[in-house]
């Protein structure tokens, strides 16, 4: 299974990075690094030709510009591990572009992710997840209280991350209007 995301541009990286390390320092939450690079993911998939996905992704790139974002509050999935999380308001723009890249990876994948469908799609930063209990919410929504989350980001790349091990990890990076190569 491979997730295609977006990683975020450096000022939100670090805003994200600095809130996920308060966590885990007061509150021993570490789960969110089983994808060490904050993210936005666009959809999970199984793929049995990944060369063929990264054409794709090289091809489309290039014809993209940077998509700017916005975030507002703070989100949770509930059950037995709640997952918190910082929501993306979507937008017609980032529909659009949701939409498309969902309908042709789906032409390439045996398996899509239902969560990213693009009716059920709910862009969103993780920053917990994995580790936290019901219990323990509580704690930590009244110190996120304390942080404005109206937040604008740049995405200017489709990242591809692979399962290795415990953790997704940066496969290749396609950055937007260009050829170039990440890795």
């Amino acid at each position: 299974m491979i997730a295609l995301t977006s990683l975020l541009d450096t000022k939100s990286s670090a805003r994200v990075s600095e809130l996920t390390e308060h966590l885990e320092i007061k509150f021993g939450l570490q789960g969110v690094k089983i994808t060490p690079y904050p993210h936005i993911t666009l959809m999970t998939a199984e793929i049995p030709d990944t060369e063929e996905l990264k054409q794709y992704l090289e091809q489309t790139c290039m014809g993209l510009h940077n998509l700017t974002v916005r975030t507002t509050g703070i989100g949770i999935f509930p059950g037995e591990n709640p997952v918190v999380y910082i929501p993306v308001l979507r937008t017609q723009e980032l529909n659009q572009f949701h939409f498309r890249l969902h309908r042709d990876v789906a032409e390439m994948s045996s398996e899509m992710g239902v969560f990213y469908n693009p009716k059920l799609w709910l862009p969103h930063i993780s920053l917990a997840l994995g580790d936290t209990t019901p219990e323990i919410l509580g704690p930590v929504l009244s110190f996120l209280c304390n942080y404005n989350f109206n937040w604008e980001i740049t995405l200017d790349n489709l990242t591809l991350l692979q399962k290795c091990g415990d953790y997704y990890l940066k496969d290749e990076e396609f950055r937007f209007g260009s050829r170039a190569l990440i890795f």
